[in-house]
C-alpha cells in the first residue's frame, strides 16, 4: 500500500508541475519507481530525431552510447520510427521488446539490446498537437519492472514537453544541477576544463567532478556522446 501511495503522490506532484522546471525531478523518481534502469524520450520529425530526456538510474550499467548512436542515424532502423510518424494527434500505443524483436534488423538488435545486455524494454508511442514521442523505459536483470505505469509516464511527458517554455540550453541537460549543466554547456561551447573552472570560479578538479556526475545522469561517457544527445 505504501508503494502505491508514494506513486500517487508523485503523480500528483508531476501534474502540478507540468510544463515547469520542477517537473523532471518527480517524473524521474516515478520512472525509477516503475523499475526503469534507464529512460530515454525521443521526438521525431520526417528527417531527424531529437533527444528530450536521457537518464540512467544505474550509472555506467547500461550502454552509455545508446542515445548518441541512436541519433547518429540508427533511429532510421528503429521499427518504431515509421510507426510513430504515421500516428495522429491523440494516438498512443505501447510496444514491448518481445513484440519488437522480430521486426529489428540483426545489426540494430545487437547494438542496442544484446551488447549492452538489456533485459527488456517498454516503449510508448504517443502523438500530440506538436510532438511525436517515443518514451523508452529499459529494465536490467536485477529490476522488478512495473510496465503498467509506462502509458501514464508517456502521457505526462507529452503534456510537459508540449507546454514547457523553451529552454536556453539543450533539453537533455534539464535533468542536471546548475553546475553540472554549466560544465556541459562550457564543453559544448568548445571550452577546456581550465577555462570552464575560471568561468565558474571553481577548481579544475571540481569541473571534472561535475562532468562525471553529469555523464552518469545522462548515461554517456564521452564528449562526443554529449554533443550527440544535445543535437537539435
Amino acid at each position: 500500500m505504501g508503494d502505491k501511495t508514494a506513486s500517487f503522490e508523485l503523480i500528483e506532484t508531476c501534474l502540478a508541475r507540468l510544463g515547469r522546471d520542477g517537473f523532471l525531478t518527480p517524473f524521474l523518481t516515478l520512472s525509477e519507481a516503475a523499475g526503469a534502469a534507464q529512460i530515454m524520450v525521443f521526438s521525431y520529425a520526417p528527417d531527424h530525431a531529437a533527444c528530450l530526456l536521457s537518464r540512467n538510474f544505474r550509472a555506467g550499467a547500461l550502454g552509455a552510447q545508446l542515445a548518441a548512436d541512436y541519433l547518429d542515424g540508427w533511429f532510421l532502423d528503429d521499427p518504431l520510427y515509421t510507426q510513430v510518424m504515421q500516428m495522429q494527434a491523440g494516438d498512443s500505443q505501447t510496444a514491448r521488446f518481445d513484440q519488437l524483436r522480430p521486426r529489428m534488423r540483426p545489426e540494430y538488435r545487437t547494438r542496442f539490446f544484446d551488447t549492452p545486455d538489456l533485459a527488456g524494454k517498454a516503449a510508448v508511442l504517443i502523438a500530440g498537437d506538436r510532438l511525436k514521442l517515443v518514451v523508452n523505459l529499459y529494465w536490467d536483470a536485477n529490476t522488478t519492472a512495473m510496465p503498467d505505469l509506462c502509458p501514464l509516464l508517456a502521457r505526462l511527458a507529452l503534456i510537459h514537453f508540449e507546454t514547457r517554455p523553451e529552454h536556453s540550453f539543450p533539453e537533455p541537460l534539464a535533468v542536471l544541477s546548475d553546475r553540472e549543466r554549466a560544465v556541459c554547456l562550457g564543453m559544448l561551447a568548445g571550452k577546456k576544463a581550465e577555462q570552464i573552472a575560471a568561468d565558474l570560479d571553481v577548481a579544475p578538479s571540481s569541473v571534472i567532478t561535475y562532468r562525471r556526475r553529469a555523464y552518469a545522469k545522462l548515461g554517456i561517457n564521452s564528449r562526443g556522446s554529449l554533443f550527440a544527445i544535445c543535437r537539435a
